[in-house]
């Protein structure tokens, strides 16, 4: 039986994949992430605290538990914030990494690590693997710090850059799709920037790629986003017209305006042939991502 140890099992990503994999009764999966508790059952779930940011923790828990592969889903994404908190952000995204790659070393495990477009400056968007990176943010730089320890660390591994996660979760943290559809059902008008381009990802639809990945112990560089580019404006109303909210209180602006403290890569998206040719994975698009998207709110309503 394959043991999977995830870490940061309590956000977007890792609450996902706790819910795929958790159920296959195959696989030993230990949920972990910073908090004391876990959003799930922890009578469904196994789970355990772990700050990755603690070398001595990491090292102690993966010496116990001798996974064969870690899902890396812990990061500390807020753009802004990290533009303010680069102690901080580093700790977590690049310090915590070295951690989790000095330990995998030594139980011999594999490592399948998540990453971001912001680690590109937006010029030349959509990339794809081998094209060079050029962050602009802080956060950016240290997704490229965090990437850049795990290519030479010779820990067998895999980089998957993704972007715009959105889907179903619990707890406080959003995403940029729950963030839409809760202004618009209070009423509330939202600015969203028409000249910032990307890939919007459905949670779900990133999960099974990384899942992909570990099942054909595949290493490298994957990129994984959605089917489409589009600017943020275009995906609120996207997601106005599939919830049928109101479109109207959406006001397209430029980036400029909104006085982000981070700046941000404008034009992104992915080149997503890799994956699709050596992980048989599909991509999808928004209309598709934003329907399991409300199916998935609906269920959630009805538990």
């Amino acid at each position: 039986m394959k043991r999977i140890l995830i870490c940061g099992s309590n956000g977007l990503l890792g609450q996902r994949l706790a819910l795929m994999l958790s159920t296959q009764t195959e696989f030993e999966v230990l949920n972990t992430s910073y908090h004391r508790s876990f959003v799930f059952d922890p009578q469904l779930f196994d789970y355990t605290q772990l700050d990755i940011t603690k070398k001595s923790d990491a090292k102690s828990l993966i010496s116990s538990f001798h996974p064969d592969v870690i899902f890396n889903a812990a990061a500390t994404t807020n753009v802004d914030w990290c533009e303010s908190h680069r102690d901080q952000a580093w700790k977590v995204n690049v310090v915590g990494v070295e951690n989790l790659l000095e330990a995998t070393r030594k139980v011999g495990a594999r490592l399948i690590h998540v990453s971001t477009d912001y680690v590109f400056d937006g010029k030349h968007g959509p990339y794809k693997e081998d094209d060079a990176p050029n962050p602009i943010s802080y956060y950016g730089k240290t997704k490229l710090a965090g990437e850049n320890a795990i290519r030479i660390s010779g820990v067998p591994s895999a980089i998957v850059r993704t972007i715009v996660v959105y889907g179903n979760m619990i707890g406080k943290r959003g995403n940029f799709a729950l963030w839409v559809i809760g202004n618009l059902r209070s009423g509330q008008p939202i600015r969203c920037a028409v000249d910032q381009v990307s890939s919007p990802t459905y949670v779900g639809d990133l999960a099974s790629g990384l899942i992909r990945i570990f099942e054909l112990d595949r290493d490298g560089i994957y990129h994984i986003c959605g089917a489409e580019q589009m600017s943020r404006y275009d995906f609120a109303r996207k997601i106005a017209d599939i919830f049928s909210l109101d479109g109207s209180l959406i006001q397209p602006v430029r980036t400029a305006e909104l006085k982000q403290p981070a700046p941000r890569p404008l034009v992104t998206g992915f080149v997503t042939t890799k994956a699709e040719e050596e992980l048989g994975w599909n991509p999808i698009d928004a209309t598709k991502g934003l329907t399991l998207l409300k199916q998935d709110l609906q269920t959630a309503r009805k538990n």
